[in-house]
């Protein structure tokens, strides 16, 4: 189940633009009807945001439940269009977690050496230069590398150190197999 964004500020929305009664409003933001009553008196002063331009309800539905107080007023489930999925370009890394991303080029280049450079670099969004030293144990902090798991730190997931493993056990791509 999703939870409503900005659920008071909903609440005012729809206490100000719809007829519902305090109840159907406060069930389907997920607050207690005397909340959705103070906001209504003027007690909470929030700006109200507009859960049909958001895609989280429709008109027909506000007007569905306007009809009938006993109603319930549904949101609309569209997980895709909420949960965005990167798959390519750069993420962040936390400062704690900076420091461990010679330890976990360390743990890939000793547990998986089928990993050529490029695929390291994507999965931990490292530089050619550090995987090199690394290799060439030339790196200025090498005494210290202990090599860990990326996944166990949470430089990469699961998912994509297994995308990459898959990847090399398919072998390289020619131009006939495309």
């Amino acid at each position: 189940m999703t939870f409503l964004l900005m659920p008071k500020a909903t609440a005012a929305w729809l206490v100000e633009q719809t007829a519902l009664t305090f109840e159907q409003i406060a069930a389907f933001c997920n607050l207690h009807s005397l909340e959705v009553q103070s906001i209504a008196d003027g007690d909470i002063i929030i700006q109200g945001v507009d859960p049909v331009s958001s895609g989280q309800l429709t008109w027909e539905e506000i007007e569905r439940c306007a009809k009938d107080p006993t109603a319930r007023l549904k949101r609309i489930e569209k997980q895709s269009e909420y949960i965005h999925d990167r798959k390519r370009g750069s993420r962040y890394i936390p400062i704690s977690k900076r420091a461990d991303k010679p330890s976990a080029i360390a743990w890939l280049i000793k547990n998986h050496p089928e990993l050529n450079d490029h695929q390291i670099m994507r999965l931990l969004g490292t530089t050619k230069a550090t995987i090199l030293s690394i290799r060439n144990k030339t790196h200025k902090d090498m005494q210290n590398i202990k090599s860990q798991n990326p996944v166990r730190t949470g430089l990469c997931t699961d998912e994509g150190l297994r995308d990459e493993l898959n990847l090399c056990a398919k072998g390289p791509i020619i131009a006939e197999d495309i």
